[in-house]
C-alpha cells in the first residue's frame, strides 16, 4: 500500500499491556540487527572495504558496484555497514548503483574514537556522512536510511539539500515521546537480552562496550524528551528538497505509525509506502520486495 498524500497526523493507539511487556522484554527487536548467517563472504569480491579520513576521525565503509548512481546506507544504532545492509550490499543493482555502506563514528569499525552521544550527535552524523562522500568525490548521492540512520538521512538531506538526490528512510523518527522513551529503556540493560541477541554485538565490540554504548544511546536518544515537542529534526522537515519515500511496517514494534504520517506530512511531497507484514527490520526480513521498492524509486 503506497499512500502520496500527507493527511492528518495520526495518534498512536495505546498498546495492550501484555504487548508492550513483549516490547520491553524482546531484545530481538531491538535497533539492532543480529545477522544470523553469512555476512561479507557472500560477496566474494564485489565488496570492497576500506578507511578514510573525515573531520578528525576515520570512517569505514564498505562499497559495491559501479553504476553512476551513489547511494549511501546508514545504519541505526550499534550498527554497521556489514551487519545492517547485507542484502542490500548483495542484490541492488550494481551497474546502476554504486553503494557505500559506512560505520558512524563510533561504531563497527570506525574507532576509535568511542562513541558518544551529545545533543547534537545526528547532526554530527549528517555531516560526517556528507564529507565522507565528498571524500570519495562523489557530486551527488542518494540516502537510504535506517532507524537513527533515517534520521541522520532526514538531517543530511535538510542541511545539504544541493547534494542529495533521492532519500528513502524507514524506522526512523523526528522526535521522541513518552511511548517511545519506554521501549528505548526497555533495552538499555543488555545483561536482559537473550544470549542469542548478544552474540552478534558482543562479537563486534566487546561485551563492556556494547553494553556501555546502549546505555550511552538510551541516555542520548532520550535527551530529545525533554526538549520542546520532543524535537530531533522536526524544524528541519521543512527544508527538505528531494523526492522521499518513506516506507512503514505496520507490525514495527519499536516506532509506531504516527511517526511516519508525521513524516509523510512534513516533508514536502514524500510519499508513504506501507508494507503490512514489516516490522522494524523489513529491508532485512523482506529484502526482495525492499529492494524492488528501493530499485524503482531511484531510477
Amino acid at each position: 500500500m503506497e499512500m502520496v498524500r500527507p493527511g492528518a497526523m495520526a495518534t498512536a493507539a495505546v498498546r495492550p499491556a501484555a504487548q508492550r511487556l513483549r516490547l520491553l522484554l524482546s531484545p530481538l527487536k531491538s535497533r539492532i540487527y543480529v545477522p544470523q548467517a553469512e555476512p561479507v563472504a557472500t560477496f566474494g569480491t564485489a565488496v570492497t572495504s576500506a578507511k578514510v579520513a573525515v573531520n578528525g576521525v576515520h570512517l569505514h565503509y564498505q562499497r559495491a558496484g559501479e553504476g553512476e548512481h551513489a547511494v549511501l546506507l546508514l545504519p541505526g544504532m550499534l550498527g554497521s555497514g556489514e551487519t545492517d545492509f547485507a542484502p542490500q550490499l548483495q542484490s541492488l543493482n550494481k551497474k546502476r548503483f554504486t553503494l557505500v555502506a559506512w560505520d558512524p563514528r563510533g561504531y563497527g569499525q570506525s574507532r576509535p574514537p568511542d562513541r558518544d552521544f551529545p545533543l547534537d550527535f545526528f547532526e554530527r552524523d549528517a555531516k560526517d556522512a556528507v564529507d565522507l562522500m565528498k571524500a570519495l568525490q562523489f557530486k551527488q548521492v542518494s540516502l537510504l536510511g535506517w532507524s537513527d540512520g533515517g534520521i541522520t538521512a532526514l538531517i543530511a538531506a535538510a542541511k545539504y539539500p544541493s547534494y542529495i538526490c533521492k532519500m528513502v528512510i524507514w524506522g526512523a523518527n523526528a522526535y521522541v515521546t513518552e511511548e517511545d522513551s519506554r521501549i528505548y529503556q526497555g533495552i538499555r540493560d543488555v545483561s536482559k537480552w537473550s544470549e542469542k541477541a548478544r552474540k552478534a554485538p558482543e562479537a563486534l565490540y566487546g561485551y563492556d562496550y556494547f553494553a556501555k554504548t546502549c546505555e550511552k544511546w538510551v541516555d542520548g536518544i532520550n535527551q530529545f524528551k525533554h526538549l520542546p515537542e520532543g524535537n530531533i529534526c522536526r524544524h528541519l522537515l521543512p527544508l527538505v528538497q528531494c523526492p522521499t519515500l518513506i516506507v512503514h511496517g505496520e507490525k514495527d514494534p519499536l516506532v509506531p505509525r504516527f511517526h511516519a504520517d508525521f513524516l509523510l506530512q512534513h516533508v514536502k511531497g514524500s510519499r508513504l509506502h506501507l508494507m503490512p507484514e514489516g516490522k522494524h527490520n523489513l529491508h532485512l526480513r523482506f529484502a526482495d520486495e525492499f529492494n524492488r521498492l528501493v530499485e524503482d524509486f531511484l531510477q
